[in-house]
């Protein structure tokens, strides 16, 4: 756990599970850059279209929820630590 928090790209992780990942980071970071190739990279790698859509919704889920939060100043739990 301690190598993917490091740095996911030097962790060791299966073909999948790192397509996996950087279809995240690219969702995550630039979602207007996501094209259909994203979506095959996960095909590729094995994922089901159901895979592909729970991954999706899973990041985007996220992605919601921390900017609810940040839009409304809610302050971290005590036992998270800022990056």
């Amino acid at each position: 756990m301690a190598a993917i928090e490091e740095d996911w790209r030097t962790a060791g992780l299966s073909d999948q599970r790192a397509a996996m990942l950087a279809y995240a980071e690219k969702l995550t970071s630039h979602p207007g850059d996501m094209v259909e190739t994203d979506v095959e990279a996960l095909r590729s790698a094995g994922f089901s279209d159901r895979d592909v859509l729970d991954i999706c919704e899973v990041v985007s889920y996220y992605a919601y929820a921390n900017r609810i939060v940040d839009g409304l100043g809610v302050a971290l739990e005590s036992w998270i630590s800022e990056p």
